[in-house]
């Protein structure tokens, strides 16, 4: 049994063909079903010329500000503590923190109904940008969970239990 933990290789992501940016091509994977790249791509950049129109101003900026706006800075994960379990507030890293500040955007783009999903996108990366929206309320309902618990916060020393 090896006594080493494992690191392993992280996958590089090539930056998108309109922008050059590696965290656009990240929210172009998230998007992407069922290994439709063409149709993430069709709908990322029809949102982004969407906002372009509404805001008049450069839609990168818009994204990474209001992607800065919903990445959580701490989280709850489940602890067991002598046969209790207790919700320890933990410190968010930067690849996780973009991470689920895009799936919480998508997540609420998409349970928004009624309209196109590039219109859906467009309007919750403008409300991510205005602080409010749906994704926004989640980092904010995260941060306020992490605050009722900071009593249990020592407990985030421990790390993981060795088996």
């Amino acid at each position: 049994m090896p006594r080493k933990a494992r690191s392993y290789k992280r996958h590089k992501i090539a930056p998108d063909p309109r922008y050059n940016n590696v965290k656009v091509a990240k929210l172009i994977n998230y998007i992407m079903e069922r290994g439709k790249k063409s149709v993430a791509q069709k709908i990322v950049y029809t949102s982004f010329d969407y906002i372009k129109e509404k805001m008049k101003t450069e839609p990168r900026q818009i994204f990474d500000a209001a992607l800065k706006n919903i990445s959580p800075l701490v989280e709850i994960k489940g602890r067991r503590v002598g046969g209790a379990n207790y919700q320890v507030p933990m410190e968010v890293f930067e690849p996780r923190r973009t991470t689920l500040g895009m799936r919480w955007l998508i997540t609420a783009a998409r349970s928004k109904k009624g309209k196109p999903m590039h219109v859906r996108l467009a309007e919750e990366l403008m409300e991510a940008y205005n602080k409010q929206g749906a994704a926004f309320k989640k980092k904010e309902d995260t941060h306020r969970m992490a605050e009722a618990n900071k009593a249990f916060a020592h407990f985030a020393r421990f790390g993981k239990k060795k088996k």
